[in-house]
């Protein structure tokens, strides 16, 4: 791991975390934001507390942000001068928090190497993102997948909808990735998860059994 500032980690080639910042709710568990260097300009995934204008300066700056869900607009301010990009279905609780910019509600590809899925069911506007960066296929799952302990787990809660989460789940499970970067992680472990294909179908086939049988991780 090549450690860029006291506050950057970049953990492997272009993707660069921040520091890592407890759930108040759940402190075992910590969220970071990621900054995906491209060459179309920097995209950042997430947000997290502690993030100042500046703490990605060195990575290249922020051209661009997206939220995988509304939760995360309470956690982190807005950066100045960087748009922020939510889904349509949770634009107004973000907007209660953060300036947004613009929203979406369809999958698409940014510059032919990020696309955005929609991914709703812990929240209506919960969003994976797929990013390929030549070496890599980074997938973040905000919280519809998260590291506990190192197992992948889901995150359902009271508000979520259960079925359009497992529809999410069966469509993350198709796709095409060896990197998974949640939002959430256990502290202490791995904040991020090399996988193959055939491992990642195994795991999340896990989480759809656990999930379609009731239950919430």
């Amino acid at each position: 791991m090549s450690v860029v500032t006291a506050d950057l980690e970049s953990p492997i080639d272009g993707l660069y975390a921040s520091a890592p910042s407890p759930l108040p709710f759940a402190p075992s568990l910590q969220i970071r934001a990621f900054l995906l260097r491209r060459g179309a300009g920097n995209v950042l995934v997430y947000s997290a507390p502690g993030m100042r204008p500046d703490t990605f300066d060195e990575a290249g700056g922020v051209a661009r942000a997206y939220l995988n869900h509304w939760h995360e607009a309470s956690f982190g301010g807005d950066l100045p001068g960087v748009p922020l990009f939510v889904h349509s279905a949770d634009r107004d609780a973000v907007a209660r928090e953060r300036h947004v910019r613009a929203t979406f509600s369809r999958r698409h590809t940014l510059d032919d190497d990020f696309e955005v899925i929609p991914t709703p069911g812990h929240t209506p506007g919960a969003t994976a993102y797929l990013w390929d960066n030549g070496h890599h296929r980074f997938l973040f799952t905000g919280d519809t997948i998260l590291l506990r302990n190192g197992a992948w787990a889901a995150a359902v809660l009271d508000s979520s909808d259960r079925a359009a989460y497992l529809d999410s789940l069966e469509l993350i499970r198709e796709l095409d990735y060896d990197v998974l970067v949640p939002w959430v992680a256990s502290g202490h472990d791995p904040y991020y998860a090399v996988t193959s294909n055939a491992q990642a179908r195994r795991r999340v086939d896990a989480i759809i059994d656990r999930v379609r049988s009731g239950a919430n991780h």
